[in-house]
């Protein structure tokens, strides 16, 4: 019966392929690093810079918002906590991190 099924045998193997496009992923991996440094790493680390110089700048009578909203005088300064004044009676012991930013002198009266 084999005289209807012709036999099929391989070629020869040919030479073996290397690794394709070696040179395409590092240039990939290159591209995603630079990319994740412009767009990530380094505005946040300018962020964070800016945030520790305000912390550091912070004086008695400065206006600041904290990081929930609350918007009042600084009247005392220490190390890790900041003492603002919300109203003439009422005043709130904070930690300096949660100061967000500073008001222009007088927004508080203008509010």
């Amino acid at each position: 019966m084999s005289f209807f099924i012709p036999a099929a045998y391989a070629d020869a193997a040919g030479p073996a392929a290397g690794p394709a496009g070696t040179g395409f992923e590092w240039i990939f991996l290159v591209g995603f690093l630079v990319i994740f440094y412009l767009m990530i790493w380094r505005p946040q680390a300018k962020r964070a810079k800016d945030h520790k110089s305000l912390l550091g700048n912070l004086q008695k009578g400065d206006e600041v918002v904290t990081s929930g909203g609350i918007a009042g005088k600084v009247s005392k300064v220490s190390d890790d906590f900041v003492v603002i004044e919300v109203s003439d009676t009422v005043e709130l012991k904070i930690q300096k991190a949660a100061v967000a930013a500073t008001l222009p002198k007088g927004t508080l009266k203008a509010i």
